[in-house]
């Protein structure tokens, strides 16, 4: 392993975000990733074997250099299920904003791109891991609402912390992040417990 392998998967990894970024349409090729990296694709393709790979890690990338784990903290340490239902609400419905540009790429090529369907659905499946982790908090808190399993409410959170949910939301009817993080609280909470403050 040569002393600047770190920085050139991090030239790759910024390259890619930056190109996913501008082109929501298109699909990011490993060669258009090279050229922005100012690398050869054999390059790239020493650090990431396959597209797929490479378009994971780079939504990991972005989790990372956003840290995410500071943004989960809260969440994470919620004394009662029902903190933890507000601040996950919180930190992921205040990190879509900052994935959106990303994520719309990946969502517009994931239905004739495998790659991109990989990497999306791998960065959704640990926000659903998320929507698990504050179901089971109300669940042993015994507030969850008897209308549903802890899955079916887990999918319902899910669904309301979609990134589409978002786009209509903020950008389709003009709701402010407050107001959209406000209501997406109060929903989940008269919808998933018995507690609907």
């Amino acid at each position: 392993m040569s002393s600047n392998e770190p920085d050139t998967r991090s030239r790759i990894l910024k390259a890619t975000l930056a190109l996913l970024e501008e082109s929501s349409k298109n699909e990011t090729r490993m060669s258009d990733i090279a050229r922005r990296a100012g690398l050869s694709r054999q390059a790239v393709y020493l650090h990431f074997p396959n597209r797929a790979e490479l378009l994971i890690a780079a939504t990991r990338h972005l989790d990372k250099i956003s840290d995410i784990d500071a943004r989960l903290a809260k969440s994470r340490g919620a004394k009662t299920g029902l903190e933890r239902l507000d601040a996950f609400i919180e930190a992921w419905g205040n990190y879509i904003p900052e994935i959106h540009g990303v994520g719309q790429a990946l969502m517009a090529m994931k239905s004739t791109d495998t790659a991109a369907a990989l990497a999306w659905d791998n960065r959704m499946q640990a926000v659903r891991q998320g929507c698990v982790a504050a179901v089971d908090a109300l669940e042993r808190d015994r507030v969850l609402s008897i209308d549903f399993t802890p899955d079916q409410a887990a999918d319902i959170l899910w669904a309301l912390l979609s990134v589409r949910n978002w786009e209509q939301l903020t950008a389709e009817c003009g709701w402010s992040q407050a107001k959209y993080i406000g209501s997406i609280k109060k929903l989940a909470r008269r919808a998933l417990t018995s507690d609907c403050e």
